[in-house]
């Protein structure tokens, strides 16, 4: 079922080969280059001919394939070679010919690290010799000339050989040497304990290493399964401002109901001067506690806290409580800066000026945000300000923070996310940064590359049964697949879409399950269980009283909520492994153009999940859909159990096809676990 396979990789030794020295341009090359003819070509994974790294997690296998091949009929020999990119030895596994001069090879990630790749190529001279030796022999022909060549080949890798090895092969070529007639002499050269003592010591000073090495980022488990809660830490206390240990309930209720990261938009202190106003009016009034994205005040700027949340101490007591509750805390970081942020005195050079030497606020026309100044990354000297930004990282992650979501980095230059997530990376590699760009397409890819380790995407935009499916099956599968992990958010601070609008409950709950099951990365914003869905005005896609510039106090266990159905979905997702993955969703056929029908497997088959999604949240709907038996390896004439996970009810079906029927009202969604016969 799933799309994606990896071999299983064979036990990887180290070895002291090293890459051969290329010629300088325009230099005599040395005899050894002139005989290095193997071409490899065509080597993935690779993003960009090598110029960007792929993606992976701790425990992948990473399969790596190339076509490999030369002139005339030489038997060839091919090794993957890896090592973490801090350790200069490298080791290898082999690979196999798999069909038409491809190859294929594979090796165990290990550590949350990055790893180079590359693969060395060569002639294997005894293999080569013994086919002709063979097809000789069968052909009745004397063999005697070709038997002293075969046996020089063995006493010259007796020569490099050391210990037993060179003891073994030193025998063989006796026994080749001494046999009392030819037939003799060919079966001691056909016996595998040679073969596989030359292949252990080949002559590799000819041999042909791919180029460029290639580079795969293994990021820790989270990075590719994780349900997000977000909510803001001020909020959830009538009548008054909210502090982390106020907080602190809120990530028990993201615990219950079974999320992994609660992300805080940000948490430090506020600017007063244009501070903005309930529903992003231009004047606050009395008590409005101004947007979080305008940073940085009297108190400080991004290394320190809002003063009426807590303080630092209190963050820390916060993280900690969080990891106890088996959740992970995520920051924004957004470069950005009130007109009150201590940059604007201490560095006025990072900002952008007027001709008459007043700094520009930020806009995106028509939208003004007279709160923010924008930070200039074009000025004369740039590289203070990346250094001031890195240890801007640097000091959350020394407070326990883990993960970044980081807002609009679409707007910075990409070789500054190249350089700082490679800078943070390096000394903490289980950091992860979350990419807030909804943009080109071309630029969420290019930041992903670079480094970002999650995307958001465009999945709220994508309604419709086609257009759903054609975007989940670009971003799931590679080439796209090999770099850009795709977080799907139903709604955010920002983006309540009409789909949601207008709905109601059954759009709140078909779009929770679709984000929850075909993707391993998913996250909501906090008020979605209410079905928060009023917009500010008619067409506008920001919401009415936005907690953006207001606090709120919610009553979570209002009639309607999907608080139970949330706590459900997150449960259905961690006891099914098949569900922890993005790349092994496949769509089937579905009869209904609105329902959309699709399932996810482990690579061993033993945990199969189908879902059912009906896009009419108005109307019931309902039809039969494929089933792939042969994919699963079911036989077409027994029957085979479909357990409905919500409705905790078992089905009988049998053959390549199923009936499914949704009501919105009741089941916009179902998800089917496969109960083998």
């Amino acid at each position: 079922m799933a799309r994606a396979t990896t071999a299983r990789t064979a036990t990887a030794r180290a070895t002291a080969t090293t890459r051969p020295a290329r010629a300088r341009a325009g230099a005599r090359p040395s005899p050894g280059e002139l005989k290095r003819t193997v071409v490899i070509e065509d080597v993935q994974p690779c993003v960009d001919g090598g110029r960007w790294p792929v993606k992976r997690v701790v425990g992948d296998v990473l399969e790596v394939t190339a076509d490999i091949f030369k002139e005339g009929h030489d038997v060839l020999v091919a090794f993957l070679k890896h090592r973490r990119a801090d350790d200069g030895e490298w080791r290898e596994t082999p690979m196999r010919l798999v069909d038409n001069d491809r190859w294929a090879g594979s090796f165990l990630l290990e550590d949350n690290a990055r790893y180079r790749y590359t693969i060395e190529a060569l002639l294997d001279p005894f293999q080569s010799w013994l086919a002709d030796l063979v097809k000789r022999v069968d052909a009745g022909q004397d063999v005697a000339s070709e038997l002293l060549e075969g046996l020089a080949l063995v006493r010259a890798a007796a020569r490099r050989a050391r210990g037993e090895d060179a003891a073994a092969l030193r025998e063989y070529a006796a026994r080749i040497a001494e046999a009392p007639g030819e037939a003799a002499a060919v079966s001691a050269a056909r016996e595998a304990g040679l073969a596989a003592l030359m292949r252990r010591h080949l002559d590799r000073r000819e041999a042909t290493w791919a180029e460029p090495e290639l580079e795969v980022v293994v990021d820790r488990e989270r990075a590719r399964f994780a349900a997000w809660y977000e909510f803001f830490p001020r909020s959830g206390v009538a009548g008054r401002h909210g502090t982390f240990e106020d907080a602190e309930a809120q990530l028990e209720r993201a615990a219950a109901m079974g999320f992994d990261v609660v992300y805080l938009p940000p948490i430090h202190p506020i600017g007063r001067s244009h501070r903005k106003g309930r529903n992003n009016t231009l004047t606050a009034g009395p008590g409005d506690p101004g947007s979080p994205w305008a940073i940085g005040g009297p108190e400080g700027g991004h290394d320190a806290v809002h003063p009426e949340l807590g303080t630092l101490a209190d963050f820390e007591r916060f993280v900690a409580r969080a990891h106890d509750l088996g959740l992970e805390v995520a920051l924004d970081f957004a470069i950005q800066c009130s007109p009150d942020h201590p940059y604007v005195r201490e560095h006025p050079e990072w900002f952008f000026h007027r001709p008459d030497g007043t700094i520009k606020y930020a806009e995106n026309p028509p939208k003004k945000y007279q709160d923010i100044y924008p930070v200039n990354f074009y000025g004369d000297d740039p590289w203070p300000l990346w250094l001031e930004m890195k240890r801007v990282v640097e000091f959350w992650v020394d407070r326990g923070v883990r993960t970044f979501r980081v807002d609009n980095p679409h707007t910075k230059p990409v070789r500054f996310w190249a350089w700082l997530i490679r800078e943070v990376q390096a000394r903490r590699p289980d950091v992860i940064f979350l990419s807030e760009a909804f943009t080109r397409p071309k630029m969420m890819k290019i930041l992903a590359k670079v480094g970002f380790t999650q995307s958001y995407t465009y999945f709220t935009w994508r309604n419709e049964k086609t257009e759903i499916q054609q975007y989940l099956e670009e971003i799931t599968t590679p080439p796209v697949a090999e770099y850009f992990r795709g977080n799907l958010w139903p709604n955010t601070p920002d983006i309540l879409h009409e789909t949601l609008q207008r709905g109601g409950p059954p759009a709140f709950k078909m779009r929770l399950a679709l984000a929850a099951t075909a993707s391993s990365l998913y996250g909501i914003y906090s008020g979605y269980e209410l079905c928060e869905n009023v917009p500010v005005r008619e067409g506008a896609e920001e919401y009415l009283d936005s907690e953006k510039y207001e606090l709120k106090a919610r009553d979570w266990g209002a009639p309607g909520n999907l608080v139970g159905y949330v706590t459900r979905i997150n449960a259905i997702r961690r006891a099914h492994p098949a569900l922890h993955h993005s790349r092994n969703l496949t769509f089937h056929r579905a009869e209904d153009p609105f329902i959309l029908w699709y399932s996810k497997a482990t690579e061993a088959g033993d945990d199969v999940v189908f879902v059912a999604v009906n896009l009419d949240v108005t109307a019931t709907r309902a039809c039969l859909v494929d089933v792939p038996l042969a994919a699963l390896g079911l036989p077409p004439d027994r029957p085979y159990g479909m357990h409905e996970q919500l409705s905790d009810t078992t089905w009988e079906w049998r053959g390549p096809r199923g009936y499914v029927e949704l009501d919105p009202r009741r089941d916009p969604v179902q998800i089917f676990v496969l109960r083998r016969p």
